[in-house]
């Protein structure tokens, strides 16, 4: 039955106060996970904002040795300068949860097969200092990509429970809480009047005489 056609009676008003009990505890547990949420997200963006720091500097790096080997090999020498065979392997990333959202993390430890002499790239025809530090330059991109790429779907997570919780808050705190207190309000200044109905009738009963 919608708010605005409760009957006034003594249990509709005690029912309504009970759900705005209830209404209130959620609503307490909605803000409360918002502020979890958003301690949560600025520390992942604390994290993301520090590894870019560090992928800026190896980016410029990179491209810096990339100029560097391109002026000592030319763009089409350097494209038949042999690659490194792959990035610097990252262990499996570790789960956790933050009130349901499911967080990765990448940990800083390789692999037990990775962590031994790691495979040597084809030796280049026309080597030089200049490509050498090219192609390192780049392989260190790599794992700084992939812990990006982590923190960045750990913010999405985070960011759509975050929004879909403040919307649940909100349409508490601006709709149904105020409707169940306008609704107490109403029945129980209904109640108010059948007492005082009752109280004027009682004292209008003529006593009977003995």
């Amino acid at each position: 039955m919608p708010l605005h056609e409760t009957k006034a009676t003594h249990s509709a008003f005690l029912e309504l106060r009970e759900e705005r009990l209830g209404m209130d505890e959620g609503y307490r547990f909605l803000d409360e996970k918002r502020l979890i949420l958003a301690a949560e997200i600025l520390a992942q963006l604390t994290r993301y904002e520090q590894l870019m720091d560090e992928f800026r500097v190896r980016s410029a790096e990179a491209r810096a040795a990339l100029a560097a080997a391109i002026a000592r090999h030319g763009l089409e020498g350097l494209e038949l300068y042999p690659a490194m065979p792959g990035a610097p392997a990252l262990g499996p990333p570790t789960m956790r949860s933050v009130l349901g959202v499911a967080l990765e993390a990448l940990s800083d430890e390789r692999p037990d097969a990775q962590a031994l002499e790691p495979e040597r790239p084809p030796a280049a025809v026309d080597a030089s200092p200049e490509g050498e530090t090219c192609r390192a330059a780049f392989r260190t991109l790599a794992p700084l990509a992939g812990r990006l790429a982590v923190l960045v779907g750990n913010l999405e997570r985070l960011g759509h429970e975050y929004r879909r919780t403040a919307r649940r808050a909100r349409a508490m705190e601006d709709v149904l809480l105020p409707e169940l207190d306008e609704a107490l309000r109403t029945v129980a200044a209904a109640l108010e009047e059948q007492e005082r109905e009752e109280t004027l009738r009682a004292r209008s009963v003529p006593v009977a005489s003995n």
